[in-house]
């Protein structure tokens, strides 16, 4: 069981373990407001600079997959050495589950913005099933289990709004 601790992340913190560098999403979770969001920003352009290489659609999501396994280490990891469960400062489970989505739309402004959004208020908002899953599986997988729903629900929305369309 993970105790509250008293200690506060630094950037220089960060650069002296590689994994929580990572789990805060190269920095982002050190935001001071809405870290979780910062953490799904750092995704953009992260996909956009992996589109322009040409890894998209479904060797982007082969990767995702790759980075949600390796992420319940990352994560359990960051979790273990700040001594507290579940900070809002770790993100890569933002970052990943916002590729996850992203590898699965268009690669168009509007596709990306309408998908950000949805995700936010999924992953804030945390409705059933997110907060059942949440509430009740801890460390790595949890961390990573409860973002990875709000993009499945995410591409659900935004495939509904496709096919209306």
């Amino acid at each position: 069981m993970i105790i509250l601790a008293e200690r506060k992340p630094t950037f220089s913190w960060l650069l002296h373990k590689p994994l929580c560098f990572l789990g805060f999403g190269f920095g982002s979770g050190l935001s001071p407001v809405a870290p979780g969001t910062a953490g799904t920003l750092a995704a953009l352009p992260l996909a956009f600079v992996l589109c322009l290489l040409g890894i998209d659609g479904w060797i982007l999501l082969l990767l995702c997959i790759a980075l949600f396994f390796w992420g319940i280490r990352i994560c359990g990891y960051t979790e273990r050495e700040l001594g507290i469960q579940d900070y809002g400062g770790i993100v890569w489970d933002e970052i990943v589950a916002m590729l996850l989505v992203l590898s699965l739309i268009p690669f168009k402004w509007s596709w990306w913005l309408a998908a950000f959004v949805i995700f936010r208020l999924f992953d804030a908002l945390k409705p059933w099933p997110i907060k059942w899953f949440d509430r009740r599986i801890h460390g790595g997988l949890g961390i990573m289990l409860d973002d990875l729903i709000a993009a499945v629900m995410t591409l659900m929305v935004l495939g509904l709004f496709y096919w209306i369309a």
